[in-house]
């Protein structure tokens, strides 16, 4: 009893401000509720899968739109998690190495971006990546000209295959409203500077993560690997990584969800998804679409969507860096030749 009175007053407040929210937009999204009102309403009828179909399956521009999204924000995911487990991880062994000197220095450097206000890093973003901001200067100094970013609908795949139309196979066939070539067309030049920001700014945090993991790795194993010979880079890989494996695990995670989430860049940089809708994402085009076109049920499907494809990608990457028992094959990789211990 004392346990649960000590924690009714989260409860309450998870419950007034979460659960029950999240129930009445799971009820909005399979409705008609148009805004006014409550949606529990007599009015307001049920309409089953609808709203999920006019955004997935009805061919236009709704569905065209939430391709388009879903699109961009696949190649920042893509791009964006791996690039700053990476970077993180990195840094994290970097300032973590006793030999370096203003390591306080250098973790607080690090880590400021990452307690900056995203509003505030995107327009100083957008003053980086100007026709004739910081960036553009220092390529025009290397002899080359800067593109101007945020204005740039032009993916970068196609830039690099000197955009060319795409077979007939690719220009033709659609999913979600949108061609096969243009799935594979690559984060457009105004997403790319998105995906930099995004590094840059959450690189920090993860460090942080990794840097406590790697302090609670005790040096035994390093020390026997040393004596047996393996250098530093052995060590590493199979030593230190794999006991950083939960560490990845939540770094990961919260990258998907982060990735997956993104909003407050697009709404302060490029509203609407600007330039051609090629930094639209989901979460804008959820409240895009209920908020500007008052569309509530369309929105909350897709915000469910949404929830859904998060869920998906954090089980997915959970089975991939699951603990897997040792077999003998391997254990015998480990051995030195001819050891049949």
């Amino acid at each position: 009893m004392a346990g649960w009175l000590f924690s009714l007053p989260v409860i309450l407040i998870l419950g007034v401000f979460l659960f029950i929210p999240v129930l009445m937009a799971l009820w909005v999204s399979f409705s008609d509720w148009n805004g006014n009102g409550s949606p529990l309403a007599p009015s307001v009828s049920f309409v089953g899968l609808q709203n999920y179909a006019d955004v997935t399956t009805d061919g236009g521009l709704a569905t065209r739109n939430f391709g388009l999204s879903l699109r961009n924000n696949a190649w920042y995911v893509l791009l964006v998690v791996p690039l700053q487990t990476a970077l993180s991880l990195f840094l994290a062994v970097l300032v973590s190495r006793a030999v370096l000197r203003g390591r306080g220095v250098f973790r607080t450097a690090f880590y400021f971006p990452s307690v900056t206000s995203s509003v505030a890093i995107t327009v100083l973003w957008l003053f980086l990546f100007s026709t004739t901001g910081v960036v553009n200067q220092i390529i025009a100094q290397l002899g080359g000209s800067g593109p101007n970013w945020f204005q740039d609908p032009r993916g970068i795949i196609h830039l690099l295959t000197g955009n060319t139309p795409g077979p007939e196979i690719l220009t033709q066939g659609r999913f979600l409203g949108v061609t096969w070539w243009e799935w594979m067309a690559g984060p457009s030049v105004a997403m790319s500077a998105y995906i930099l920001m995004a590094i840059f700014t959450t690189s920090g945090t993860f460090m942080l993560l990794f840097l406590a993991a790697l302090q609670n790795i005790g040096g035994e194993l390093s020390e026997a690997a040393m004596m047996d010979g393996a250098n530093a880079w052995q060590r590493f890989w199979r030593i230190t990584l794999p006991q950083l494996r939960p560490t990845i695990f939540t770094v990961v995670t919260l990258g998907l969800i982060g990735c997956w989430q993104m909003f407050d860049q697009i709404y302060t940089g490029t509203p609407g998804g600007s330039p051609g809708k090629t930094t639209l994402t989901p979460a804008y085009l959820s409240y895009q679409t209920a908020f500007s076109d008052q569309k509530w049920g369309d929105g909350a499907a897709i915000a469910f969507i949404l929830f859904l494809i998060i869920i998906v990608f954090t089980l997915f990457q959970r089975w991939v860096l699951r603990d897997r028992p040792v077999s003998r094959r391997r254990i015998r990789a480990y051995l030195p030749k001819g050891d049949a211990s």
